[in-house]
C-alpha cells in the first residue's frame, strides 16, 4: 500500500489537531463506513425474508432447515467477527472497508441464481447462509476503526450514528425486499417464482441482486478515499485483551443489548409466522417484521448522543431493567403461546419495546467501552470487536435454541427464561462495577 494512505501522525485526542484536521477527515471516514456497514448489515440478514418465501414457491424444506438456514448467517457472522476483531491493526481501514464490500458480492450472486431453482439444495444454501454471515463479521473491524478516528468524548455519538445507521439495513432488507419482488428488473437473467397459492409470479432473486452494485460503488470508494491508522499490533499482542477480567464483563452487557437485538432481528418473522400465522391466515411477518430493527436502530443513534452527556452504565442498567420486566411479560402474559390472533398486538408492543431499549443499551455499552480501556485506545478497540463478535452470535442462537426449546417443552418459553437469567446477570455486573457508587470503573 501506499504510505501516502497511512496517517502517521493522527491524534484525535489534541484539540487543535482535531478542529483543525481531524474532524473532517473522521466524518468522512465515518460516511463511507456507515454506508459500507448498512450494506453489511442488509446482506447478513437476507435470510430472514428468504426463509419466509422458499416454501411458497416449490421449496421442500421443514420447519427445522428453515430455522437452521436462517441461524446460518448469525453463526458465521459470529465466527468471523471473532476474525474481524484483529484485522484493522494489521490491515488498516482502507483495505478492510474496501475488500469486505466487494467481496459480499458473490454470495449475492450465489443466493440470486439459487431462488431461481427449486432444485436447489439445503446444504448450498447453508453454504451461501455462511457466506452472507461476512456481512455480520464486518463489524468487528468497522466499529474499532471508527473508534480510533475520534476523541473519547465524541466516541458515543460516532459508534451510536456508525451502529445505528448500520442497522438500519435490517430494516431496510425487510422493508425493500416485499416491494422488489413484484418488480421485473432483474428478469433479463432468468427467474421468477409462482406462488402455488396464489398463483402470482416474485422475483425473489431481486432481493440478492439489487445490493450488488451499491457494493461495488462502496468498495470503490473506500478504496479511493480512506486513510489508515497505523495501530499496529500482532495477532498475538492483540489477545492482550483477555487478561483484563472487564473484557468479560463487557462481553455480558453487550450480549443483553446486541445479541437479543440480532437475535430478534433475524428470529422475529418465523416467530409470527409459526406462533401467530395459524392463528390468524392473513397475517404477513415482513408486514411487521422491519418494524423491529427500525426502532431498535433509531434509538441506539439518538442515545448515543444521550451517552455522551451522562454516561454510558446508567443507561445500560435501565436497558437491562427494563428488558428484565419485559422478557418476562411476553412469557408470563402467553404471547409465546397464543391461542387467540388478539393477541398478537400485545405480542407485537411488547417485542418493539424490547427493539427499543436494545437500542439504548447498544449506545450506551459502546459509549462504556472506551471509557472503561481508557489507558489504551488500541484495546478499547478490541475489546469493541471482539464484543461484538460474541454478540453477533444471537442470530444462530435465537434461532437454534428456539428449535431445542420447542423440542424440549413444546414452545419457547424455556428458551426466554434463558434470557432473563442472562439479563440479570449482565444488568448485576454493570450495577456493580460500572453504575454504583465508588464502582471500580464508572463510565
Amino acid at each position: 500500500m501506499n504510505n501516502s494512505h497511512w496517517l502517521t501522525d493522527y491524534d484525535p485526542s489534541n484539540e487543535e489537531f482535531w478542529n483543525k484536521k481531524g474532524k473532517k477527515i473522521a466524518w468522512k471516514t465515518l460516511t463511507i463506513t456507515t454506508a459500507a456497514l448498512t450494506f453489511s448489515f442488509a446482506t447478513w440478514f437476507l435470510y430472514s425474508v428468504v426463509v419466509i418465501k422458499l416454501p411458497h414457491i416449490g421449496f421442500q424444506f421443514t420447519d427445522d432447515q428453515l430455522f437452521w438456514m436462517a441461524a446460518m448467517p448469525g453463526l458465521a457472522g459470529g465466527l468471523l467477527r471473532i476474525v474481524n476483531t484483529f484485522l484493522i491493526p494489521i490491515y488498516g481501514t482502507r483495505k478492510i472497508i474496501s475488500i469486505s464490500s466487494l467481496i459480499k458480492i458473490i454470495p449475492l450472486l450465489m443466493l440470486g441464481f439459487a431462488v431461481m431453482n427449486p432444485q436447489t439444495s439445503f446444504t448450498y444454501f447453508m453454504i451461501i447462509g455462511f457466506l452472507l454471515g461476512m456481512g455480520g463479521g464486518d463489524f468487528s473491524s468497522f466499529m474499532p476503526s471508527t473508534s480510533l478516528f475520534f476523541p473519547k468524548k465524541s466516541a458515543g455519538t460516532a459508534l451510536g450514528i456508525q451502529a445505528g445507521v448500520g442497522n438500519f439495513g435490517v430494516s431496510l432488507v425487510q422493508l425493500l425486499s416485499p416491494l422488489i419482488m413484484s418488480l421485473t428488473i432483474f428478469s433479463f437473467l432468468g427467474g421468477g417464482e409462482i406462488i402455488a397459492e396464489t398463483g402470482k409470479t416474485i422475483y425473489l432473486e431481486n432481493i440478492a441482486f439489487i445490493y450488488v452494485i451499491p457494493l461495488l460503488i462502496i468498495g470503490i470508494w473506500a478504496w479511493f478515499s480512506l486513510k489508515s491508522i497505523p495501530v499496529k499490533a500482532s495477532f498475538k499482542e492483540q489477545l492482550d485483551i483477555f487478561k483484563d477480567r472487564h473484557t468479560l464483563y463487557c462481553t455480558m452487557t453487550y450480549i443483553m443489548t446486541f445479541g437479543i437485538f440480532a437475535g430478534f432481528s433475524a428470529a422475529f418473522p418465523l416467530m409470527i409466522k409459526n406462533m401467530y400465522v395459524p392463528l390468524d391466515k392473513n397475517l404477513d411477518p415482513l408486514q411487521f417484521a422491519f418494524y423491529g430493527p427500525l426502532i431498535g436502530s433509531a434509538s441506539r443513534i439518538i442515545f448515543g448522543k444521550v451517552a455522551d452527556k451522562i454516561g454510558g452504565a446508567l443507561l445500560t442498567h435501565i436497558t437491562g431493567i427494563s428488558l428484565i420486566i419485559l422478557l418476562t411479560r411476553l412469557i408470563l402474559g402467553g404471547y409465546l403461546t397464543p391461542t387467540s390472533p388478539d393477541q398478537f398486538q400485545g405480542f407485537l408492543l411488547i417485542v418493539l419495546a424490547i427493539f427499543f431499549f436494545t437500542g439504548i443499551g447498544n449506545a450506551a455499552t459502546f459509549k462504556q467501552f472506551p471509557t472503561i480501556f481508557a489507558e489504551s485506545p488500541r484495546k478499547a478497540a478490541g475489546v469493541i470487536g471482539f464484543t461484538s463478535a460474541i454478540a453477533a452470535f444471537g442470530p444462530f442462537v435465537f434461532n437454534v435454541l428456539i428449535t431445542q426449546s420447542k423440542a424440549i417443552s413444546g414452545d419457547t418459553r424455556l428458551f426466554f427464561w434463558f434470557l432473563v437469567f442472562g439479563c440479570v446477570m449482565a444488568t448485576a455486573v454493570n450495577w456493580y462495577f460500572y453504575t454504583k457508587k465508588d464502582c471500580e470503573r464508572p463510565c
